[in-house]
């Protein structure tokens, strides 16, 4: 991938296209491709298959995809599985009528079984059931993962697909309805502090434990492999490190300056008891992340205030 070749960030108003699209800038890389969801519906197959010929991108990366949190998933199942396994079906499959060079997909941890052994290798997908409540989420991602393999193995395309940990930083979604643990505990937080609450009531026990990596580490990480990584077998991007929501709670409370109490509603679901991925392999390819839990806390934080 040069600094002039034609690159295509399908998502790049979401938190991890976006992250992408600025490290590809900072890099120097100037002919970049964008289009907004006005501008091209990816569930639409004949309007991607028009971009394609009129575009012809060399380098794709399919950061396009619904997501959210726990609530979202369990709400609108039907809604997560049909739009994402649209949205691939069409940019993954036009990729390979066009020849691109290369496409990343980008998948998530949470395609791994529910109950996997922890920390969790790449091997362990498909080992058993996966997480009730968002299913349909991971079943569509799962989906296209295989579909990037086998269009490797039927075609000879080079299509890789990486599975980061939890999200977290700029552009995050910060809506209590749909957004994940650590956005929804900032805007719980922040909220409290502003209106001089006496409490945050938190989801569950606080017992879980989750792995957090800045969307800033995981643009550098995907710009790193689609420079450097060229196998169908799927590739896990974290940490390595994870801690209890308790802890996280506390760290984000210390952060936001907020003077109450935390308390946890535990008649609320727990998700997965724990979620923590192995990054032998990505550290073998050469990349590592850089950006520790308190230092990104306090800089998605302030990014949040400043987006208010």
């Amino acid at each position: 991938m040069q600094k002039n070749s034609k690159i295509f960030i399908a998502g790049h108003r979401g938190m991890a296209g976006s992250a992408i699209l600025r490290s590809l800038k900072q890099l120097g890389y100037t002919n970049i491709i964008t289009r907004t969801r006005a501008e091209l519906d990816l569930l639409d197959f004949n309007a991607v298959t028009k971009f394609f010929k009129n575009e012809s991108p060399e380098f794709i990366f399919l950061a396009a995809a619904k997501v959210g949190g726990i609530i979202d998933n369990v709400n609108y199942p039907a809604n997560y599985i049909y739009e994402n396994l649209q949205i691939q079906n069409n940019v993954i499959h036009n990729a390979y009528l066009n020849n691109i060079k290369k496409l990343l997909f980008l998948g998530s941890s949470c395609i791994y079984p529910k109950n996997a052994p922890q920390p969790i290798k790449e091997e362990y997908l498909l080992t058993g059931p996966l997480e009730p409540t968002n299913k349909s989420y991971a079943i569509a991602k799962i989906a296209g993962l295989t579909m990037c393999e086998s269009y490797n193995k039927q075609y000879g395309t080079n299509f890789i697909s990486v599975m980061p940990t939890n999200l977290y930083g700029p552009n995050d979604n910060f809506d209590l309805k749909s957004s994940h643990a650590l956005p929804a505990l900032i805007r719980k937080f922040h909220d409290a502090k502003i209106n001089n609450d006496s409490e945050v009531m938190c989801w569950g026990t606080g017992k879980p434990k989750r792995e957090f990596l800045h969307v800033n580490d995981l643009a550098d990480a995907c710009i790193f492999l689609m420079k450097n990584y060229n196998e169908s077998e799927i590739i896990n991007i974290g940490t390595g490190i994870d801690i209890t929501i308790k802890k996280l709670a506390e760290i984000i409370k210390k952060e936001t300056k907020f003077k109450g109490e935390i308390k946890w509603d535990t008649s609320k679901p727990n998700g997965t008891p724990r979620k923590l991925l192995n990054v032998d392999k990505i550290h073998t390819v050469g990349w590592k992340y850089k950006i520790d839990l308190e230092t990104g806390i306090k800089n998605t934080y302030k990014w949040y205030k400043n987006s208010l």
